[in-house]
């Protein structure tokens, strides 16, 4: 198994009471091969009660960030359609001041039209669900007015297609200079495009580790097209957590770290053991 990649784990936070989550995170905080740590963005659960219990993630985010001292941290992957992007780019700037300057920013397009649990939440939340290529230009957009927000240090205009905001202005700007590092969750071509153009990080499901590496090639050949340099886009992929088959997760990880995905995140099943992030390290990582 590669030595240069990086481990973290994702907990989400559905069917989980806080306390659950905490303990995990305060134990991961003290174990250095356990480098980064993610919740998701949903707001009702796309798994198992659908009327279960859920948290908010920028919120519950906020709350790890104070109680947390060396993780990074960040939402795999926050669904553009749900906050406006000067709003979000606010509530990010937050969280990585809260956090002293530990935030990743994950972000996609939204979720997809073919996971029926995942939509349900759009119209239970009167929040607008567009179509595949309005959800990809919205996000791009978002990615540069985010940035903007980030780094200038006057008020702006921005009238685009998706996005349009008069006077925009973030302030206190994040800790991290020139801004949290931007990582971009998806698999269509046309969110490869974006990746291409914005991400520093980006995040493959990890559900056939086939695609995830055709993926990858067809993110190269659009950083080719664009003049940036491949290399400068960080591969991060999302790993499934079995408590009874540790060998088949590490045979997993070690197949995708092989591939050049040096960025894994490993995704916890609650209910949560006693002493669980010191088992992924013991059993996975190390």
């Amino acid at each position: 198994m590669s030595r240069t990649a990086s481990f973290g784990i994702l907990t989400a936070p559905q069917q989980v009471a806080y306390d659950d989550v905490l303990r995990v995170w305060r134990e991961a905080d003290e174990i250095p091969e356990i480098e980064h740590a993610w919740l998701f963005d949903h707001l009702m659960p796309i798994g198992g009660d659908p009327d279960g219990p859920i948290l908010e993630g920028w919120t519950l985010l906020s709350a790890l960030a104070a109680q947390t001292r060396r993780l990074r941290l960040g939402l795999l992957v926050t669904s553009n359609r749900i906050r406006p992007p000067a709003l979000l780019a606010k509530i990010a700037a937050t969280v990585d001041i809260v956090s002293g300057g530990r935030l990743d920013f994950g972000i996609g397009a939204g979720s997809r039209p073919s996971v029926p649990m995942a939509r349900r939440e759009y119209d239970a939340h009167g929040l607008p669900y567009l179509d595949a290529a309005q959800a990809v230009e919205r996000l791009s957009e978002a990615c540069l007015v985010i940035r903007r927000l980030w780094t200038e240090t006057e008020p702006f205009d921005f009238q685009g297609n998706q996005v349009s905001v008069t006077g925009a202005f973030c302030n206190p700007k994040p800790v991290q200079k020139p801004s949290p590092p931007i990582m971009i969750g998806g698999r269509a071509a046309s969110t490869l495009r974006v990746v291409a153009e914005h991400a520093d990080i980006w995040n493959h499901t990890g559900e056939n580790l086939g695609d995830a590496i055709d993926r990858s090639a067809l993110l190269d050949r659009y950083c080719a097209e664009i003049g940036r340099d491949p290399a400068a886009i960080i591969r991060s992929i999302h790993l499934p957590v079995s408590y009874d088959a540790p060998a088949a997760t590490r045979e997993a990880i070690a197949n995708a770290t092989d591939a050049g995905f040096r960025h894994v995140v490993l995704s916890l099943p609650a209910p949560y053991p006693f002493g669980v992030a010191k088992w992924v390290a013991e059993e996975l990582i190390r």
